[in-house]
């Protein structure tokens, strides 16, 4: 094995480093926090309208999630449900297990909302539903989004856990080229310049995001 940097295993490396990202690493992070910004959202609504004892069980539930490790997780579900393809348990597991953490950040964002709108809601005979839906929901939203956006790029920096279920993701194809070529050098800096390209500019675009609510609310 030869010392120093060599560009040829950058470039030779790069088609299958882009293919993990594409395939795995980025279809995870997005199909995952679609299902963890809308689960999360419904947890914390049980949670608040749930009966006691189920408000409770939920709790429970929300904070076992939260405390064990995602790759314990994703180890118990993929020997648990053999019959599903990895990448699909993958995908729900990292969903749900990041739900949790968001159902915690809706929480403080409807606690943040001024009690004042509570009641100009009851002053104008407003239902609960249309309360929830046009008054307290959007402002927790807007209040949590950068909270929610961090947990977003969380999610994409844990998705080379899924190397534990067999899932070749980004990393899991760095370290297969470089166990090939005897060269871990390139494709790890490669691997983590594609993760900061790609996690950089999403920083930026929830931060837009969230000044332009602010703006139209």
């Amino acid at each position: 094995m030869s010392g120093g940097w060599n560009w040829q295993h950058v470039w030779d490396s790069l088609p299958t480093l882009l293919e993990g990202f594409l395939t795995v690493t980025l279809l995870v992070t997005v199909v995952g926090s679609v299902i963890a910004a809308v689960l999360g959202l419904v947890l914390e609504l049980l949670r608040r309208s749930a009966p006691a004892p189920l408000a409770a069980l939920l709790t429970f539930v929300v904070n076992f999630i939260r405390m064990t490790p995602i790759v314990v997780q994703l180890m118990f579900a993929y020997f648990a449900l053999l019959a599903l393809d990895p990448l699909t348990i993958g995908i729900v597991v990292f969903g749900i297990h990041y739900a949790t953490y968001m159902a915690e950040v809706y929480r403080a964002g409807i606690d943040s909302v001024p009690q004042g709108q509570w009641e100009a809601t009851t002053a104008l005979s407003m239902s609960r539903g249309r309360t929830w839906r046009a008054v307290i929901v959007p402002q927790a939203v807007r209040a949590t989004l950068p909270s929610l956006g961090n947990y977003v790029i969380s999610m994409f920096k844990d998705t080379p856990f899924l190397i534990a279920i067999t899932v070749p993701d980004m990393i899991s194809n760095a370290l297969r080229y470089g166990g090939d070529h005897f060269r871990f050098t390139e494709v790890i800096v490669v691997a983590g310049v594609i993760f900061l390209i790609a996690s950089y500019p999403t920083s930026v675009l929830i931060r837009k995001l969230e000044q332009r609510i602010a703006f139209t609310t």
